[in-house]
């Protein structure tokens, strides 16, 4: 991806970039982002009767064909009841489907459907479209910067499913990346 020069004007930066003074601002900034991210599929998971665990069910399922229960499981952190119910919903409403396993019987494996794969793009689009938005107006640098501290946000203990879940879900080899260093490995400046 190539940087593109910015296309706001900075008298228009300057108004509509706050200014955050402290974590607390930081943190209202990253509720208040979070609110408008998803108030799009909050809409439309509202026409079928969903809600936001349905989403991210979709989500995931949607970007990781075959992926196991277990799987899920690790990367929502949920119990198996909570995800039991939404499952039910999507398979009984005809958005997921769910495989025996070829290897082993034992594990239940999960496609969208068509009509998934119909929501599972309604709910993404405007989200994509809020970040090619956004994307616009910063350089490669500052979005790095941006995918930086939303790493840092990440606890310890869970950077490693979240990488192997960026990892899993990368269309082509040139856009796989690590956001988190392993901190016992030597590092280098260049990287």
């Amino acid at each position: 991806m190539t940087s593109r020069a910015k296309t706001t004007p900075p008298a228009q930066q300057a108004s509509t970039t706050p200014v955050v003074h402290d974590l607390e601002d930081a943190i209202e900034l990253m509720f208040f982002a979070y609110r408008d991210f998803v108030a799009d599929p909050d809409r439309i998971l509202a026409d079928h009767n969903f809600g936001r665990a349905h989403h991210r069910v979709v989500h995931f399922v949607g970007g990781n064909p075959g992926l196991s229960i277990a799987e899920l499981l690790d990367i929502l952190q949920v119990t198996k009841q909570s995800l039991a119910r939404v499952l039910r919903d999507l398979i009984a409403s005809g958005h997921v489907r769910q495989e025996i396993g070829a290897n082993d019987r034992r594990k239940r494996l999960l496609y969208l459907t068509a009509s998934g794969h119909c929501l599972h793009e309604n709910l993404i689009a405007p989200q994509m479209a809020r970040f090619s938005q956004m994307r616009e107006t910063i350089s490669e640098e500052e979005f790095q910067i941006w995918a930086r501290v939303m790493a840092g946000i990440v606890s310890p203990e869970n950077r490693e499913t979240v990488n192997r879940q960026l990892c899993r879900t990368q269309n082509s080899e040139n856009r796989k990346i690590r956001l988190f260093r392993d901190e016992t490995a030597p590092t280098d400046p260049n990287t």
